[in-house]
């Protein structure tokens, strides 16, 4: 029960990020690395709600470390 209360909040919250933050489409992807978020990243660049640990935030904001690997 916990895990899906918890789901229905993240997605809340996405959705009220989506009004702030309307061109990444938060509302349609909340917040999973799909296509779309991607290329949002690649044309937007990430905002501060961004998470920096993520792999592509990182590679956007150190260019692309992690090339090879």
């Amino acid at each position: 029960m916990a895990s899906i209360l918890a789901k229905v909040e993240r997605d809340r919250m996405m959705r009220e990020l989506a009004l702030a933050y309307p061109h990444y489409g938060f509302e349609r992807h909340v917040g999973y690395g799909t296509p779309e978020h991607r290329a949002a990243l690649q044309t937007h660049g990430p905002c501060e709600i961004h998470r920096r640990s993520f792999r592509p935030v990182l590679e956007i904001l150190h260019g692309s470390l992690f090339e090879n690997g």
